[in-house]
C-alpha cells in the first residue's frame, strides 16, 4: 500500500496538471474546461495508483498495463464528444480539445505512476504547444502560404 502522503502526491498532481490544462481550454471559450479536464487525469491517476500497488517494482504490472489501455481506449468518447463538424466538411472544431482531453488522461496515468519528471516535461511541452502554437501557426502559413481563414490573418482556424 502507497502511504497516504505520496496518494495525496499523485492524485493532487494530477488534478492540478489537469485543471491547469483545462483551464487553457477554459480561457479560449472551448467546449471542456478546468474541472473536466481535472476530473480526468485524477481518475486516471487514481486507477493507475491503485493498480500499481506494488511501488518496490520498476516494472509495469500486468493489471496496471490493462488498466492504462483501458483508460486510453475509454478516454476517446470524452474527446469524440467535443469534436464538431460544422456546415462546411472541411470546417472541423475541437480537435485541440480532445487532444488536450487525451493528454489530461496521460499525464495522470504518469502522475498515478510517480513519475514526476516526465510530468514535468510533458507539462512544459504541452503549455508551449498551447501558448505558443497558434501565433506560430500564423507565422508559418504566412510564410509557406497556408489556408487563409474568413478573418483573412492568414491563419488556419483554430479549434
Amino acid at each position: 500500500m502507497l502511504p497516504w502522503w505520496e496518494i495525496l502526491l499523485r492524485l493532487g498532481v494530477a488534478a492540478v496538471a489537469g485543471g491547469l490544462i483545462g483551464l487553457n481550454r477554459d480561457l479560449k471559450n472551448k467546449p471542456i474546461g478546468m474541472r473536466t479536464l481535472a476530473l480526468v487525469a485524477l481518475a486516471s491517476a487514481l486507477l493507475v495508483a491503485h493498480a500499481d500497488h506494488s511501488a518496490s517494482s520498476d516494472q509495469l504490472t500486468d493489471p496496471t498495463s490493462r488498466v492504462i489501455q483501458g483508460i486510453l481506449t475509454g478516454i476517446g468518447f470524452l474527446g469524440a464528444g467535443v469534436i464538431v463538424r460544422t456546415g462546411n466538411r472541411l470546417e472541423i472544431h475541437g480537435l485541440t480539445t480532445a487532444a488536450c482531453t487525451w493528454l489530461a488522461a496521460g499525464i495522470g496515468i504518469v502522475c498515478g505512476a510517480g513519475q514526476w519528471l516526465i510530468v514535468a516535461v510533458a507539462l512544459v511541452i504541452t503549455f508551449a504547444v498551447l501558448i505558443g502554437g497558434h501565433p506560430a501557426e500564423r507565422v508559418l502559413h504566412r510564410l509557406f502560404g497556408g489556408r487563409e481563414d474568413e478573418r483573412g490573418d492568414g491563419a488556419a482556424p483554430e479549434d
